[in-house]
């Protein structure tokens, strides 16, 4: 039902939506938009994404394909590439803005900016740069069995009990930041005061728990089934493929909060289509388009008007969660990184 619904907003758009005739005279003479992407399922992100947008505006969609950081720094390398729009991870985005890459969002470009979920939009306003379309979180999988309690907050990682029986998100991974964030909440010091002293210290506290820091959530799974692991703190996308691997075990989110993962998607600065490339950032977050892709590729919708019933939204960041998700300015972070890195590596990976 929902895809039929989908289908029929698709056409709506078609008729509705203004510049569709300028777009149309702009595909006769060849209208292309490239779009830098991550590459994982194709097939879903043509069907779903790709060809409805081609046909809303009789445009052609190149995809560049690959991970976060090797796309990035192949812009890095050549601005003038060619790449119209472009998707990343949060933290690679705001190296993107620091060397002048993107372009800052003209807002009266999109008109569903307004409908992003609190923390999208309270990211999307202080950097002035493109809004999320994909939002994730970190919380904690355990084996209740083998714990022997009910966890209820991240404090509990720190629990004698549990020496030589978790696994953390290395500091080089999605959310390795984010474990440094917790720490220092744990340490009750706010980590922009002290640089993350009071996390590093925090996490020296942990250490003797900690028996491993992973870059792989696969990983996990194997950890868990083996019993080599009584708990985790790992990334919701994750989730299901360990529970598959383990299904005694449990994923929750403490009630202080998470800390969120966003996916941006930005204007490249030097295009040559900067008006399609703002209509693909206005597909690439409506609701219509988010209710789709929340399904078939798992992504946690940072349209507010999304609707998901308790069973579709069980492994997404969505509803209470997600608006209550902090978030991690990584311009405070990429610069503290290296350094962070090293305290990391002293501390838990010797």
């Amino acid at each position: 039902m929902k895809k039929l619904v989908y289908l029929l907003l698709c056409a709506a758009m078609m008729l509705g939506i203004s510049g569709c005739s300028s777009t149309t005279e702009e595909a006769s003479t060849g209208c292309t938009l490239t779009v830098s992407t991550f590459q994982l399922s194709e097939d879903i992100v043509n069907e779903d994404i790709i060809k409805p947008f081609e046909e809303m505006y009789d445009c052609d969609v190149i995809t560049d394909l690959g991970n976060a950081a090797d796309r990035y720094t192949k812009l890095e390398n050549n601005p003038e590439s060619g790449i119209d729009v472009i998707e990343l991870n949060q933290s690679t985005a705001a190296r993107g803005y620091e060397a002048g890459l993107f372009e800052q969002l003209d807002g009266s470009k999109i008109t569903n900016l307004s409908e992003l979920i609190a923390p999208a939009k309270a990211m999307q306003e202080a950097s002035g740069y493109g809004p999320a379309f994909v939002i994730q979180s970190v919380g904690i999988v355990y084996d209740p069995e083998a714990v022997g309690y009910e966890i209820t907050s991240w404090d509990d990682l720190w629990n004698a009990d549990l020496a030589g029986a978790i696994a953390i998100p290395d500091i080089t991974t999605t959310f390795g930041p984010a474990m440094v964030y917790i720490a220092s909440d744990h340490a009750g010091q706010d980590i922009t005061a002290d640089d993350g002293a009071a996390a590093f210290a925090a996490l020296e506290e942990i250490k003797p728990n900690v028996v491993k820091t992973y870059t792989k959530s696969s990983d996990l799974a194997n950890m868990f089934a083996a019993g080599e692991i009584k708990a985790a703190v790992v990334g919701d996308f994750a989730v299901p493929n360990i529970q598959n691997a383990a299904s005694q075990v449990v994923y929750m989110v403490p009630e202080s909060g998470t800390y969120a993962n966003f996916n941006t998607i930005d204007v490249v600065a030097s295009s040559d289509n900067k008006e399609m490339a703002y209509k693909y950032i206005e597909w690439r977050i409506s609701q219509q388009l988010q209710e789709v892709t929340s399904l078939s590729l798992n992504e946690g919708p940072t349209n507010a008007n999304v609707e998901l019933t308790e069973d579709e939204a069980k492994n997404l960041t969505y509803g209470a969660v997600a608006e209550n998700a902090k978030t991690i300015d990584y311009t405070f972070v990429n610069p503290l990184l290296t350094e962070w890195t090293d305290q990391w590596n002293r501390i838990l990976n010797r």
